[in-house]
């Protein structure tokens, strides 16, 4: 091996390294703000707020959901790609209303949790958050 190639190899090693270490220390942070029992109260609100929305909004919005569930069920991916693409993925949530409905409709984006209860939420988070 060169010693450029070892030099690079090394500097490789170093930004992988340097890397690793700072994911590691974030997720020590994000943890330790996270069993916080101030944000774990705060969280249990929104997400009570949610729910109550999402039962409030049931009645009115449950026709997207049919019309979503048919869509998979069928494998409609042209039906699929007209839903919002609002989600929360780490509770399963997946918005079931048309594309752009926050603007034209003024709701909150709607759906199921992983329990299968209506919830309503505001904002949009990456899959793995």
């Amino acid at each position: 091996m060169t010693a450029p190639e070892e030099e690079r190899r090394v500097q490789d090693a170093v930004r992988r390294h340097t890397r690793t270490r700072a994911f590691a220390e974030a997720e020590d942070v994000i943890s330790a703000v996270l069993s916080d029992p101030g944000v774990q109260e705060a969280r249990e609100r929104v997400e009570a707020a949610e729910t109550e929305l999402g039962m409030e909004l049931c009645a009115r919005l449950q026709p997207f959901q049919d019309r979503y569930d048919q869509a998979v069920a069928e494998g409609d991916a042209a039906r699929l790609t007209e839903v919002c693409a609002g989600k929360h993925g780490r509770w399963g949530r997946i918005c079931v209303l048309p594309d752009g409905h926050e603007t034209s409709m003024e709701e909150p984006h709607w759906g199921r949790n992983s329990e299968d209860r209506p919830i309503a939420w505001v904002g949009s988070a990456p899959d793995d958050w």
